[in-house]
């Protein structure tokens, strides 16, 4: 097989995973809570990306530095989530999907900014494709034609979750460039599910999934094999592929979201949302390049 079509094949295998445990994600948020579905997906992706170390080798000869900065990437992911969970809790699954597409905005911003990376000319459009989209999706427009300025419910918790994310890819790329992309994977995750653990006890918030269906148990656990697999998919093309091909295909994940939500939730969204939410998938794309 070509290494062409195994990039287009672990781009899309990175997309409907990532967008399936979104929309999961979105529909458990609502029933158990944004933090007990977190919890219990990311230790099933865990327990998982386990079995992943049968198939690839490891070393674990991590730097100082890393270890420094491996809580820190586990916390930040956490909130990104969390805030994210909670938008889709109290929101719009497919606005909400389609706001967090400014994560790559942030990241873009945060590279820029601390990394010295830059954007061609074209990237700068898609970040500006990607700004207006999420504009478009993220207002209401009935209270606007009332002269009312309100946001859709969700849109903030998402917008603190995209800020945490753009903080925490940054702060992956450091951590996989030192120790390779399974070996953060595996970290990152058990510090996901230490940190959610303590902030649980400290906090009190219920982990307990005894009185939930076992639907829902099953999903949950699911969710989080999902991801697992689209982590490992996407990570292990990149490894013999093309990112140029791989890594827009992947990000377009809002597209299995919220083709998924308006077809099983029968999401309602405005003419002028809808061209949001596909003007802000379009820009993930424009980035890529």
């Amino acid at each position: 097989m070509s290494t062409a079509i195994l990039s287009i094949l672990s781009g899309i295998g990175g997309m409907f995973g990532w967008g399936i445990y979104d929309f999961l994600g979105g529909v458990y948020a609502k029933q158990i809570g944004p933090f007990k579905s977190f919890f219990w997906s990311q230790l099933a992706g865990l327990l998982s990306a386990l079995l992943l170390i049968f198939v690839f080798t490891i070393s674990f000869n991590v730097p100082l530095a890393v270890i420094i900065l491996l809580p820190i990437a586990a916390i930040i992911y956490s909130a990104g989530y969390l805030f994210f969970f909670k938008g889709f809790e109290i929101g719009n699954v497919s606005i909400v999907a389609a706001t967090m597409n400014l994560w790559a905005v942030f990241t873009m911003l945060f590279a820029f900014i601390f990394m010295g990376q830059r954007l061609s000319t074209i990237q700068t459009l898609g970040v500006l494709m990607i700004i207006a989209g999420v504009t478009l999706a993220s207002l209401n427009w009935r209270d606007i034609k009332n002269q009312r300025f309100q946001l859709s419910s969700g849109v903030k918790e998402t917008v603190s979750g995209a800020f945490f994310f753009g903080v925490f890819w940054n702060i992956s790329e450091v951590i996989s460039e030192e120790i390779g992309w399974l070996l953060t994977t595996l970290l990152v995750k058990f510090g996901i599910i230490l940190f959610l653990l303590l902030f649980s006890f400290f906090k009190k918030r219920e982990l307990d999934l005894t009185r939930d269906g076992t639907k829902t148990k099953c999903m949950v656990a699911l969710m989080g094999i999902i991801e697992a697999g689209a982590v490992a998919i996407v990570n292990y093309g990149l490894t013999i592929g093309d990112a140029i091909l791989i890594t827009p295909i992947a990000s377009a994940l809002s597209i299995v979201t919220i083709t998924m939500a308006i077809i099983f939730l029968k999401d309602k969204i405005t003419k002028f949302q809808g061209l949001g939410i596909l003007t802000a998938i379009a820009g993930i794309i424009v980035t890529a390049f």
